[in-house]
């Protein structure tokens, strides 16, 4: 078995609380893009994948596993490439400023973070938010200094479901991507983990992803990331063969 020496994390709905912080963010740049008419922002939001009737949203769906360039594409489909770029950036700073703001944590999640930091696990956020976002967000929940750094979808030249991101941890930390262990709450996760290469695919349950979409592509799905301590302990210690 693959020695784990570093992880790396998806953010929303992998460490925060995804619909606890992203409900409220959503509706304002859905709002914002459809300049305060509530029947657009409500097709808008359907658009990106939010369930009216559950009041979540949908696994996969653009706005639980893209980023702000999907979301711009699918709003604004025939922006011309310089208004695309600007409204790429409002959605950075809406996203960076009011998602980090507003951010939950999940329960259990900060103490599984010190613990694996503890044991010496190297550890990084590979987010589709915007790399200021994802800094923002860990150090709202006082957890910045436990990584090493976090990749956003502006970070790499080719974002999750891309192996770029794996391989920048890489190069950072100096680990082989089979030493490195991804976890999140969609596919994006998992499908990059297998191109990057990654030692372990790791789904977890405390986002929009469920068993029956994760499963195909992880080496085992978690509750959640309060979880996965014991689990790493446990791989550690089982004999070999």
């Amino acid at each position: 078995m693959a020695d784990i020496k570093g992880i790396l994390f998806d953010k929303d709905g992998t460490l925060v609380d995804f619909n606890a912080t992203w409900l409220g963010v959503a509706d304002f740049m859905a709002m914002d893009a459809a300049e305060g008419d509530r029947w657009k922002a409500d097709r808008l939001l359907a658009a990106a994948g939010f369930d009216f009737v559950s009041k979540r949203f949908k696994p996969d769906s653009i706005f639980a596993s893209g980023s702000n360039m999907d979301v711009v594409e699918l709003w604004f489909p025939r922006l011309s490439n310089e208004d695309q770029m600007q409204a790429v950036s409002r959605f950075n700073e809406i996203t960076s400023v009011q998602g980090s703001a507003m951010a939950v944590a999940l329960p259990g999640i900060i103490d599984s973070l010190r613990t694996l930091h503890k044991r010496s696990y190297r550890m990084g956020v590979a987010t589709n938010d915007s790399t200021s976002g994802a800094e923002k967000t860990l150090a709202t929940l006082g957890v910045a200094q436990l990584f090493d750094a976090a990749f956003g979808y502006d970070a790499v030249a080719s974002p999750k479901p891309a192996p770029d991101t794996v391989l920048a941890f890489c190069d950072l930390t100096g680990l082989k991507p089979g030493e490195i262990a991804m976890v999140g709450d969609n596919r994006h996760d998992l499908e990059m983990a297998r191109a990057g290469g990654c030692g372990l695919a790791i789904g977890v349950l405390s986002g929009t992803g469920t068993r029956d979409s994760l499963s195909p592509m992880a080496d085992v799905v978690l509750d959640s990331v309060a979880d996965l301590p014991a689990f790493l302990s446990a791989r550690v210690s089982e004999p070999a063969g």
